[in-house]
C-alpha cells in the first residue's frame, strides 16, 4: 500500500531550492515565513458576531451558495477560514499585501453609514445597498425637498409636487444591463429614501381628485385609475408612449436583481485542495513531514526526489550540467499567500563521473515552520535544458500537537539514520541526528530499513522519574507478522530518557532476509504511567 506522506511519482514535486554536484545536496537558506503573533481569543460577543457575519453588511456582496455554505459551518475555526478566503477570492493583486477589494468594500460601507443612515443603519437602507453593491453612480439627480415637478413626456407631463426623491444612472452593471436609471423616493420625509417600482410614486398629488394631472388627463383623454401605477401593464398615459425600462416589471424585473444578485466575481484561488496535476515529462517525487516545535508551531519538512535520467544535461567547460527553474508558492486554504519561493538548483557531474551519476538520484529537503492547519502548495518546474516543465497543486494539513496526551511526529523510513557526528554534510538534520527520508520508501534488500519517530507527552513515572514506555517494531506481509524488535534504548539513535518532553526512537533493520514485496511496519507505543498505546504505521516496498 503506499504511504500517504508520499506524492508518489505521478506527482511532478516540489521543487525549492538546492545545488545538486556529483550527487551532493547543498541547501541554500531561504527567508522564513514570517509567523503572526498568537491573537487573543476572542470573547462571546465576538463568537456571536461571527456567527451573523453573513447576515451582515457582506451579505449584499455574497452569492446564495456562499451564504449556504457559511451557514452550514460549525466551528468558528472554520468560519474564520471560510471568511478569509471570501475576501481572498475577490482580492484583485493577492501578491500585496492589501486587498483592495475588502478595503472598497468597507469604505462603502463607512458612507452609507455616514450619508444614508435614518431609521436604521445607511447599510441596510434601499440606497446604502445599492452603492455598496454596484458602487457610486455615474450620475445623481437629487430633489431633497421635492415640491413642484415638471413630468418628462414619457412620464405624462404635466405638473405636479413631488416627496423628495432621487435619480442614480449607471453606465452599465454586469449582469444588469447598460444605462441603468434606480429612483429611491422619501414619501414619508423622513430621510429613508425607498426603490421605487413606480414613476409615480414619487408624485406627493397622486391621491388627490383632479391635483397633479398629467397633459393627457388635464385633456380629457385619460383619468388617474388609467395611470400605470393603478393600471398595471398599461404603457400608454394617452398621449405619449411611456419607455420599456418604466413598465412594470422591467422595474420589478431589475430592481431585484439589484437588491438580490451579487457583483459577479472574476474567482480565482476556487482550486481545489485535492491533487492536480500537469505535466509534460517532467516527474519528481515529494514527501512531507511534520515534527513538533512548540506549543504552536510545527516543522514542516519537504523531501524531494530528483531521477537524473529525467533531466537535460548540457556540456560546460567538461562539466555535464542540468539547471532546473523553480517557483513555489504556498498558501493557507483559505488562500492567504504565505510566502514565495523562485530558485534555479544545478545538478553537476565532471564529465568522468557522469554516467555513473546519471543513473542516480539527486535529493533535496526544504524546511519551514507552520502553525497547524490546512496549506497548500503550487509549484511550477521547469527543466531549462529540456524545456519539459512540470506543474503541481497539492493539499496537506499540519496536525495540531496536544500537550496534554502521548502524541508522536510523522513515522519516517529513511535510508540514513545516524547521529549527527557521524553525518557528512549539513541536511536532513533533525535535532542531533541525520535522517534521510526515502522518499519513495522503496529499499533493496542490500539496504537496511530505517525508521525515525519522535514521541511526545509520556508520562513520567515517579518511581524512577523516568518515562516508562514499551516499545515494539512489528513487520508484517499480507497481514502476517514477520519479525518483531523490541526497543531498548541502547541501539541506533534511540534516547528514551527525554522527561516525557520528546522521547526520540531510531535504529535501522537489515533487509537482506527479506524477501521482494510489500510490507507495512507498526510501532506499538505504550506509556504504562497513563495507560495509552499508539500504533503508528506505515508501508514500504523490497526490490
Amino acid at each position: 500500500m503506499r504511504n500517504p506522506s508520499t506524492f508518489g511519482r505521478q506527482c511532478r514535486g516540489i521543487g525549492l531550492a538546492a545545488l545538486f554536484l556529483a550527487g551532493t545536496t547543498i541547501g541554500v537558506v531561504a527567508k522564513p515565513i514570517p509567523q503572526n503573533p498568537k491573537p487573543k481569543k476572542p470573547g462571546k460577543e465576538a463568537f456571536e458576531a461571527l456567527k451573523k457575519w453573513a447576515d451582515g453588511e457582506v451579505r449584499s456582496i455574497l452569492r446564495p451558495d456562499e451564504i449556504a455554505a457559511f451557514k452550514k459551518l460549525t466551528t468558528d475555526e472554520e468560519r474564520e477560514e471560510f471568511i478569509e478566503f471570501i475576501w481572498h477570492l475577490r482580492d484583485p493583486d493577492p501578491d500585496t499585501p492589501e486587498n483592495e477589494y475588502r478595503e472598497e468594500f468597507y469604505r462603502r460601507v463607512a458612507y452609507a453609514n455616514e450619508k444614508f443612515t435614518s431609521g436604521k443603519p445607511g447599510w441596510l437602507s434601499d440606497r446604502g445597498r445599492i452603492y455598496i453593491t454596484w458602487g457610486p453612480p455615474d450620475s445623481i439627480e437629487s430633489h431633497p425637498a421635492g415640491g413642484p415637478y415638471e413630468r418628462p413626456s414619457y412620464e405624462g407631463g404635466g405638473s405636479t409636487s413631488t416627496f423628495p426623491f432621487e435619480v442614480w444612472f449607471y453606465r452599465h452593471l454586469e449582469g444588469i444591463g447598460s444605462g441603468v436609471e434606480i429612483e429611491f423616493v422619501d414619501p414619508s420625509g423622513s430621510g429613508e429614501y425607498r426603490i421605487a417600482q413606480n414613476a409615480d410614486e414619487k408624485d406627493a398629488l397622486l391621491f388627490v381628485p383632479g391635483a397633479g394631472a398629467t397633459l393627457a388627463e388635464q385633456l380629457g383623454f385619460s383619468t388617474k385609475p388609467q395611470r400605470p401605477f393603478f393600471s398595471p401593464g398599461n404603457r400608454n398615459n394617452g398621449l405619449f408612449q411611456g419607455r420599456e425600462q418604466d413598465s412594470e416589471f422591467s422595474r420589478l424585473e431589475r430592481n431585484f436583481g439589484l437588491l438580490s444578485k451579487a457583483p459577479i466575481v472574476n474567482v480565482r484561488g476556487k482550486e481545489s485542495v485535492e491533487q492536480s496535476v500537469e505535466f509534460d515529462v517532467l516527474p519528481f517525487d515529494v514527501r512531507t513531514d511534520f515534527f513538533r516545535a512548540g506549543d504552536s508551531s510545527v516543522v514542516t519538512t519537504f523531501t524531494f526526489l530528483f531521477n537524473n535520467q529525467d533531466l537535460g544535461f548540457r556540456d560546460e567547460n567538461d562539466v555535464k550540467k542540468a539547471q532546473l527553474n523553480i517557483s513555489v508558492r504556498l498558501t493557507g486554504l483559505s488562500g492567504k499567500r504565505l510566502g514565495v519561493i523562485e530558485e534555479s538548483p544545478v545538478i553537476a557531474y565532471q564529465n568522468a563521473q557522469f554516467e555513473a551519476g546519471r543513473s542516480q538520484n539527486s535529493i533535496f529537503q526544504k524546511r519551514v515552520m507552520l502553525p497547524a492547519g490546512n496549506y497548500k502548495v503550487d509549484v511550477v518546474v521547469r527543466d531549462v535544458s529540456s524545456g519539459h516543465m512540470g506543474i503541481v497543486k497539492q493539499g496537506f494539513e499540519v496536525p495540531k500537537y496536544s500537550n496534554d496526551s502521548m502524541t508522536t511526529s510523522s513515522l519516517v523510513l529513511a535510508d540514513i539514520v545516524e547521529p549527527m557526528k557521524q553525518a557528512s554534510g549539513s541536511s536532513f538534520i533533525i535535532g542531533t541526528n541525520k535522517v534521510r527520508p526515502s522518499v519513495t520508501q522503496r529499499f533493496k534488500r542490500i539496504q537496511n530499513l530505517g525508521l525515525y519517530l519522535q514521541v511526545y507527552n509520556v508520562q513520567i513515572d515517579q518511581t524512577t522519574l523516568q518515562p516508562a514506555i514499551d516499545v515494539e517494531y512489528v513487520i508484517s506481509k499480507a497481514g502476517k507478522e514477520i519479525a518483531r524488535f523490541k526497543e531498548d534504548g541502547k541501539g541506533g539513535v534511540s534516547d528514551l530518557s527525554g522527561y516525557g518532553q520528546q522521547l526520540v526512537l531510531g535504529r535501522t533493520i537489515p533487509l537482506k532476509d527479506f524477501e521482494p514485496g510489500a510490507y507495512e511496519v507498526q510501532v506499538i507505543l505504550t506509556d504504562r504511567v497513563a495507560r495509552k498505546t499508539l500504533r503508528p504505521k506505515t508501508h514500504f516496498t523490497v526490490e
